[in-house]
């Protein structure tokens, strides 16, 4: 018997998923009993001043791969600095036939919403609400511009469902005596024009590029990058080398990915690649009603480029660049740079003293297959390990700024096979990112340390089994789980979100979808930082509709 691929099982089940029996009727979040879309993931902490609310667009409908233009003002009545900025959209799909779709909002060049769609099913056209803290972003708000809201929707070749979204900004002002935050003075984008969009990459020999000259005073400067996998991308980590893909009836290229960061061509940064699975991805049912991690919301990978700051402020055009690494058709990136000058100085000198990044990885692939009778049994795996250290320095105002940066990426992608008259495809995906900074500087505290460690581990079983009836039971296992972890003498936090999902489905031996079966899932959040905050939510689903959620979702 010859099994789909998991792209083509996917891509046909993201159909049948919408033609499927009812999962209960449209209701707000953390219903028992409910089928409509929910996470764990806290809502955005508020401060106690009242917001001034700017609509970006509202009930706006995606169809067409028609786009929504709106124009933004600043809050009139409303002046900055304000003590944060917080953009929330709340996004509908109706009842029938779709697939999941990105979804973008842009203001102007740049992104500031990122994610992806539920999918629904006949009788339930799921809702649900994201938000982002973009207060670091605040100078794109000062000034008039106009935006671009874009979810690729449509209705041909029978699919039936509409989208739906609306999207605001809320300006909190200041307290009475309370100090403006510290925010970016200038945010450059790197998106396809000056109404945004994403750049694709197919090979890693594309790039997407932003080239300026930058203020003669920067002092710090940070790449917030997006890495969107798509189309034979989409599945990356279930991908093996090229000279195994076919018979494994896997995707090529290696299950190994990693974004790159360039500035003037020279190695500036590492972006591990978050492997996001959309809510058509695997096994649709696994998804309802809780989507993976991330699903609906793209957090981005912040890479800090302030050992460049020096370089960046010596009057020259420079040129920062991204690029996947092993893309092989397609991913969607997009980023935006965030600068912060010295307010005390209108020019400042320094430049890059130590940089020991490789231009590329060096990933090690490992084969251990066995073919015994037709049938084939064995690992793939492929790892990579870099440890390198970029620092440099700048002439400030108040004293010379010596940023060192180093960092620790380990990757391993381990694979197990079994290929023959039943289909097993076992994968245990990690990325470890350890990052230590140590700035040290004229004022009063000399020396800073902080560390990160950031973690996306995935744990994803498939197994295509031959029941004594004929049928084809698909049986997908999968475990997300984000974790980032920063501490330093200023403030320190904790993310820790868990998703697990299982689901089997069952196919006539024509492989034609006869339904699913022993669907459950489960989902937690767990946050903690050194202003006392802490949040804890649990989620479990069964059968495609909410079980239970624990007292801590209700903060």
């Amino acid at each position: 018997m010859k099994f789909w691929s998991v792209v083509r099982v996917s891509c046909a089940l993201s159909l049948l998923a919408a033609l499927s029996s009812a999962y209960g009727q449209l209701s707000g979040p953390y219903k028992v009993g409910s089928g409509n879309t929910v996470t764990a993931a806290p809502l955005i902490q508020r401060p106690s001043t009242t917001p001034c609310v700017v609509t970006l667009f509202s009930g706006a409908s995606f169809y067409d791969f028609n786009v929504e233009n709106f124009i933004y003002s600043p809050p009139p009545g409303c002046p900055g600095p304000w003590d944060k900025v917080v953009f929330e959209a709340d996004i509908n799909v109706q009842p029938g036939i779709q697939y999941d779709r990105t979804a973008s909002v842009w203001l102007g060049p740049y992104e500031i919403y990122f994610g992806t769609t539920a999918e629904p099913s006949p009788s339930l056209g799921p809702s649900w609400h994201v938000e982002s803290d973009l207060t670091q972003y605040t100078t794109i708000f000062n000034t008039p511009s106009t935006g671009v809201a874009s979810i690729g929707n449509t209705l041909c070749c029978g699919l039936t469902s509409i989208i739906y979204a609306s999207a605001q900004l809320e300006f909190y002002p200041l307290a009475t005596g309370e100090a403006a935050p510290r925010v970016a003075d200038v945010v450059y984008p790197m998106s396809a024009g000056p109404n945004g969009g994403t750049v694709t990459l197919n090979t890693s020999s594309d790039a997407m590029t932003f080239t300026a000259n930058f203020p003669l005073n920067v002092v710090n400067a940070y790449l917030d990058v997006y890495s969107q996998s798509q189309s034979g991308d989409e599945f990356w980590y279930t991908c093996v080398p090229n000279n195994v893909a076919g018979e494994l009836f896997s995707c090529s290229n290696t299950g190994f990915r990693e974004t790159e960061v360039f500035v003037d061509g020279q190695p500036a940064g590492v972006a591990p690649v978050s492997p996001w699975i959309f809510t058509g991805g695997i096994d649709p049912f696994l998804w309802f009603p809780l989507p993976g991690v991330q699903t609906l919301h793209f957090a981005p990978v912040r890479v800090d480029l302030s050992p460049f700051a020096g370089v960046l402020s010596n009057g020259h055009q420079h040129t920062v660049s991204v690029s996947v690494f092993n893309a092989n058709g397609y991913f969607e990136d997009t980023a935006n740079l965030r600068v912060y000058t010295d307010h005390g100085a209108a020019m400042v000198t320094g430049g890059v003293t130590k940089n020991t990044l490789a231009a590329a990885p060096s990933p090690v692939v490992t084969e251990n297959l066995k073919n015994s009778g037709g049938t084939i049994t064995g690992t793939v795996d492929v790892s990579s390990n870099r440890s390198f250290e970029i620092s440099g320095y700048v002439e400030t105002s108040y004293g010379r700024i010596n940023t060192q940066i180093i960092d620790d990426v380990k990757f391993l992608n381990a694979q197990s096979f079994l290929v023959g008259s039943n289909f097993v495809q076992d994968i245990n995906l990690g990325t470890l990112f350890n990052t230590q900074t140590t700035v040290s500087t004229g004022l009063p505290i000399s020396t800073v340390v902080k560390t990160e460690s950031w973690q996306f581990p995935l744990t994803l079983d498939i197994a295509q089994i031959v029941q004594t009836d004929g049928n084809i039971n698909q049986t997908t296992t999968s475990h997300q789980t984000f974790s980032d972890v920063v501490n330093n003498p200023v403030e320190s936090s904790l993310v820790n979100y868990d998703s697990r999902q299982t689901d089997t489905l069952v196919f006539n031996s024509s492989f034609q979808f006869l339904g699913n079966q022993g669907q459950k899932s489960s989902q937690s959040y767990t946050t903690t930082n050194s202003t006392g905050y802490s949040y804890n939510c649990k989620l479990t689903a069964a059968n495609n509709v909410l079980t239970s959620f624990s007292t801590g979702c209700d903060q």
